[in-house]
């Protein structure tokens, strides 16, 4: 999923909140109690999400919610960005004064979800994350520009929508001058971006600021007119977009793109990682809670990824003769690199088509594994050309309404070059079971927006690695070739957990981390440059895949241990994804309140 660095969405243990039930909590609750404290626990949460949707309307379109599609996030302006931590504070106070044992158990973990949410958010108050406003991975002018096909998470399909479009990308150039004035702020204190990362952006900025009306991405609408339209709702849209784009936003675009390569770029850091920055160790182990949603240090992360590396090698040679390889197993992903068997296609559409071959195959399995499907589509496309130099394969959520399926974006620079070793492994994150799942389901439940709309990086992440596992048993790991593929993309989640802590806590250097994943991966250097610089622009959020994922396995086994003969995995799936996203440690009580309950049938 790509994804921008949301905050109020980021992954933090919340020991306090998730710990024992308080003493008050073993007395009788007055009559009346538990109806106004779920009144008043109903009526903050409402106001939440409202009041954080408009602070942050592009996550909201991201993750579903297209309410707030003619707004932008303005976060990185000093006093919006005040405002909203207020907000934050006035939440957590009138969250404090709800009586949590007066509580339903459903209610009291939209409570403990709340909670966690807030206090996760309020950790970076003292951290100036507004002064990096802009990655090769973090970018709303490019994120914006996607939206302009109408294939992504903003939908183009009538005339009011061509108008929340148009209204929203009106305000960019008032985000890029809120950026630039950021970014020098920046310059004088010493909080700038690594210069790899501005040199990575560069290509992204000028192709959207050369752009002309005709091309720009942002006057894509006008060039796709749905049928259904009039001629004069054609004509007043097409002016009102070319004027938009030719006298405002392409000139804003050209002079922030000249202050990057010519005043900010210069002045960029040499060094990689977030612990360089001032304040940046504790800085980044608040990232590191949040993305883990746990209390594991930089340095334990940084030896479980070890651990995992080690195991998954030994897999690696395992099957490394079933492949018909007898070296290293650490080279076993270079060989297969280098057959040419394992790259039949010839075009874009062809390795589309082997993906929708891939689900052919899954689709009848999955009713095995999982009591209830998400009701939601999938479509399978292609990444766009603007972003998919730096883009990773990803997935955006299906309009909440059914009217825009879920979507798997696969990365295709080169289909001569495109393997495929890794497709069917990458199927099952992205898509089925993976992703698609989990949020699908997510979106369709009946519980609090900020719960529906939101994005827990260890849980989601952690879900679709997950996911990953169970082409066991859905028989497609039983081609070596595919399993081997998933080995390699475990293996790259594992090494994660070691350069990410390397490069943000143990002082790593870019060049030090490429040479890692080249040795220790099997990754190609461009590959390993990509990824290196995704991590440093994004500190921990790699982090959450696999200590996610070690949580569910945990207690998979757990639950299969405990339950015996009475245990069901696709029970134990759909209980997993019953109420969305949860911190762990709060997914770990519902299981294990889940296995009571299923000990007793």
């Amino acid at each position: 999923m790509s994804k921008l660095k949301l905050l109020v969405r980021a992954a933090a243990l919340c020991g306090a909140m998730l710990g024992a039930m308080p003493a008050h909590a073993l007395t009788s609750a007055p009559i009346g109690a538990a109806a106004v404290a779920a009144q008043r626990l109903d009526a903050l949460a409402a106001r939440y999400y409202l009041a954080q949707a408009h602070f942050d309307p592009m996550s909201a379109t991201i993750n579903g919610d297209n309410r707030f599609d003619g707004e932008l996030t303005l976060t990185l302006e000093p006093a919006v960005r005040a405002r909203q931590f207020a907000m934050l504070h006035q939440s957590a106070a009138a969250l404090g004064k709800i009586e949590r044992a007066a509580l339903a158990p459903e209610q009291q973990i939209t409570y403990d979800c709340l909670a966690y949410e807030l206090k996760t958010a309020l950790a970076f108050e003292a951290f100036p994350d507004n002064l990096l406003p802009i990655s090769q991975m973090d970018s709303i002018p490019v994120l914006l520009a996607k939206f302009g096909s109408g294939l992504d998470s903003q939908p183009l399909t009538s005339v009011a929508q061509y108008q929340l479009y148009l209204h929203r990308i009106a305000l960019l150039p008032r985000w890029l001058r809120a950026a630039r004035a950021n970014m020098r702020t920046g310059m004088a204190r010493g909080v700038v971006q690594p210069k790899a990362l501005m040199v990575a952006l560069l290509p992204q900025l000028k192709a959207l600021a050369g752009a002309s009306v005709e091309s720009s991405d942002y006057a894509a609408p006008i060039r796709h007119f749905p049928a259904q339209f009039s001629s004069v709702d054609k004509a007043r849209l097409d002016l009102a977009y070319r004027t938009e784009v030719e006298r405002h936003i392409l000139p804003a675009l050209r002079s922030f793109a000249a202050f990057v390569e010519h005043d900010y770029l210069p002045a960029a850091r040499a060094s990689s990682g977030w612990g360089d920055l001032p304040n940046g160790a504790a800085w980044y182990r608040a990232w590191t809670a949040a993305q883990t949603a746990s209390t594991l240090t930089p340095d334990a992360i940084h030896r479980i990824g070890l651990a995992e590396m080690e195991r998954i090698t030994g897999e690696f040679a395992r099957m490394a003769p079933k492949l018909g390889y007898s070296g290293e197993p650490l080279g076993l992903a270079r060989w297969l690199a280098a057959q040419p068997q394992y790259r039949p296609f010839h075009s874009d559409e062809e390795v589309l088509e082997a993906y929708r071959a891939i689900e052919r195959k899954v689709a009848p399995r999955l009713p095995e594994l999982f009591a209830t499907l998400p009701a939601a589509q999938l479509a399978i496309r292609a990444e766009p050309e603007l972003t998919r130099d730096a883009a990773s394969d990803h997935y955006s959520a299906a309009a909440v309404d059914g009217s825009r399926p879920g979507t798997f974006w696969a990365v295709i620079t080169d289909p001569a070059k495109y393997a495929d070793t890794k497709m069917t492994t990458l199927f099952l994150h992205e898509a089925k079971p993976g992703h698609h799942f989990q949020i699908s389901k997510q979106l369709e439940m009946r519980i609090p927006d900020f719960r529906k709309f939101s994005a827990n990086n260890a849980y989601v992440e952690g879900w679709a690695l997950y996911a990953e596992t169970l082409g066991h048993e859905l028989g497609v790991f039983d081609d070596p070739n595919a399993y081997v593929g998933h080995l390699m993309s475990d293996l790259r989640r594992a090494t994660r957990l070691v350069v990410d802590t390397g490069l943000h806590a143990k002082g790593w250097s870019r060049e030090q981390t490429i040479a890692f994943l080249v040795e220790k991966s099997g990754e190609s250097e461009e590959k390993a440059r990509n990824s290196t610089e995704r991590y440093m622009a994004w500190p921990g959020q790699s982090l959450g895949y696999k200590i996610g994922a070690l949580k569910i396995i945990e207690l998979r086994q757990r639950a299969s241990t405990a339950l015996g003969p009475k245990f069901s995995l696709a029970r134990f799936h759909d209980a997993v994804l019953a109420n969305g996203p949860l911190p762990l440690a709060l997914l770990e009580s519902q299981i294990d309140a889940w296995i009571a309950q299923q000990a007793k049938l």
